[in-house]
């Protein structure tokens, strides 16, 4: 095994690409380990970061309506909620424009759940929102394929721990596809890492921080005195058995496994305890140390890590090495249902696939942005229902307006309207501060009733047709709206494929076909025309009550997705 360096330096050398216009890529020069046993080499990391986001309007970028900006360089600041600090704080890279980040990947071992999807949607945010302005990141998000639960459930299917866990990353990178997170640059996964992990055992037990028991080795939580910093709990309030694992040959309940002995029928390595495999947490340590350093900017999670998995990580990483700092520890708040934590152990959960086979990916995750990043959030169908209607009448302005503008591809003046550049600037202001302000997603997609109702006038309203540099103003707003969709990954790749998609998934939660609609329609003009207002309405009531509601213009009646009747009642008791 090829010598690791004390302080666990990175693995890596990390070099980031000083062409703030070019495709930027983080290139890593890996050590070599000689390990016959590893099947799969670690790969380099490719940040696949693209050029901030410019909307631009009479040839200029409308960030430099805010003073010059120079590019690759950050535009603006940005403030997120520590909660090391328990409190909003600044951000500053440790390296000048640079920023590493690590977040606490699955456990894979089932399907996701929504649950999970809040997470990675909440740092994909971030990780756009970085790149927007103008960082280069490395973002690491792991996998884990070496644990108990794996383990359980592979015994439960008669599979090898590992393939199985090998089939759920998979099915996992599927679900980040539909929900349009980008890639992280690297996704490390606990298997390719055991020499890293046992070296990094060892410096904690040379250190004098951990023991050994039987082939296990525990952390001693009594032998560092900052432990609780970030979760506040005391040493007291660890008790046995309340989120700390029950075990008598323990000097304290509060200790943690490092290393767990073998045992029968479990994926082992050899180690200098003996064959065995590791505890949670060290596998977070050992990894985010290996790609970004034991100094790194930004650890993210759930707000369930808090504690014990991110405590014990400070711990494990400062133990192995004095230096070991992290900047910001940001964490999202949970989906609930019925004010209960969704998860797996509780059995209350509703997988991705589950909710993306009846609603549009980019509807969920709108919905999941709906609510402040660590704010709980409740799931109903009510609430999903809203995501759905709104995307759908996002997705139809700015189709209309790809419509109308592919019209007037030439001849554009090069000015707007002050009226219009007041909406613009509006919206800009809006998104700048608000995402600047720790992600304050939820006033962002506010902001865009302005510009979509500027649009909508323009189309559609008499007024609106009448008045000068119509089209300019429509490309300028569908411009700016495009740039924030990107940012907030909400862009689809096609207006009217992700139009038709909402169209065929409204059908289905209705249990309808498009043709019976148009039997509907033709049956309610027909009774229009006999007067008979009656059936009419009944025909109308009958579709809103499954969320399909009529629209009736010069042109004839058309549908459109829309909020069931029945959840439309039950949004207006409650408020």
């Amino acid at each position: 095994m090829g010598t690791l360096l004390k302080c666990y330096k990175p693995l890596f050398s990390i070099r980031f690409s000083s062409f703030p216009n070019s495709l930027h890529s983080v290139q890593l020069r890996t050590h070599s380990f000689n390990n016959p046993k590893r099947r799969n080499p670690i790969r380099r990391c490719f940040s696949s970061l693209s050029p901030p986001s410019q909307p631009l309007i009479n040839g200029t970028a409308l960030d430099k309506m805010d003073g010059n900006r120079q590019p690759g360089s950050p535009s603006s600041e940005l403030w997120l909620h520590n909660t090391m600090s328990k409190k909003k704080e600044l951000f500053k890279p440790k390296v000048e424009d640079k920023v590493g980040m690590y977040v606490c990947g699955v456990t894979a071992y089932d399907l996701s759940h929504i649950g999970h999807a809040r997470v990675y949607v909440t740092f994909d945010v971030l990780y756009r929102y970085l790149k927007h302005l103008g960082y280069e990141v490395c973002y690491v998000r792991n996998f884990t394929d070496v644990d108990d639960k794996i383990i359980a459930r592979a015994n439960e299917l008669a599979e090898d721990p590992i393939s199985l866990s090998r089939r759920y990353c998979d099915e996992f990178v599927q679900d980040m596809v539909h929900l349009q997170c980008l890639p992280p640059s690297v996704e490390p996964r606990v298997s390719d890492h055991m020499p890293h992990i046992i070296y990094m055992i060892k410096q904690i037990v040379d250190n004098g921080y951990a023991y050994r028991v039987e082939g296990d080795v525990f952390f001693s939580v009594e032998n560092f005195p900052e432990y609780g910093q970030l979760s506040g709990r005391k040493l007291e309030d660890n008790r046995a058995g309340e989120r700390v694992a029950v075990d008598s040959r323990k000097r304290n309940p509060a200790d943690f496994a490092l290393w767990k002995s073998a045992k029968e029928g479990e994926p082992f390595w050899e180690s200098p305890w003996g064959p065995g495999r590791p505890g949670w947490h060290i596998e977070c340590s050992a990894m985010s140390a290996a790609y970004l350093g034991y100094s790194f900017d930004i650890h993210g999670g759930g707000m369930d890590l808090v504690f014990p998995h991110h405590e014990n990580e400070i711990a494990q990483s400062c133990a192995a090495c004095k230096q070991s700092n992290v900047s910001y520890w940001i964490h999202n708040g949970f989906v609930t249902v019925d004010s209960e934590k969704m998860s797996k152990s509780l059995g209350n959960f509703f997988t991705i696939r589950e909710v993306i086979d009846l609603y549009h990916p980019l509807a969920l995750r709108l919905f999941l942005m709906g609510t402040h990043y660590r704010s709980p959030i409740n799931y109903s169908d009510v609430l999903l229902e809203s995501a759905s209607e709104r995307i759908f009448y996002i997705y139809q302005t700015l189709h209309d307006c790809e419509n109308v503008l592919s019209q007037h591809d030439k001849g554009l003046q090069e000015s707007i309207p002050p009226e219009t550049l007041n909406v613009i600037n509006k919206f800009h202001n809006d998104f700048s501060t608000s995402m600047s302000d720790d992600l304050h997603t939820p006033v962002v997609l506010a902001a865009l009733s302005d510009p979509l109702k500027t649009i909508n006038d323009l189309l559609h309203t008499r007024k609106g047709k009448k008045q000068a540099m119509r089209i300019e103003s429509v490309a300028a707003l569908e411009k700016i709206i495009r740039n924030v969709l990107s940012v907030l990954g909400l862009m689809p790749t096609s207006y009217s494929e992700a139009l038709q998609q909402l169209r065929e998934m409204a059908l289905k939660r209705a249990k309808l076909t498009e043709d019976k609609i148009l039997q509907k329609i033709e049956e309610r003009s027909e009774a229009r025309k006999n007067k008979d207002y009656e059936k009419s309405d009944a025909i109308r009531k009958d579709l809103a009550v499954v969320g399909i509601a009529l629209m009736d213009s010069p042109d004839g009646t058309s549908w459109r997705p829309a909020i069931p009747l029945p959840l439309q009642e039950q949004q207006v008791a409650a408020t």
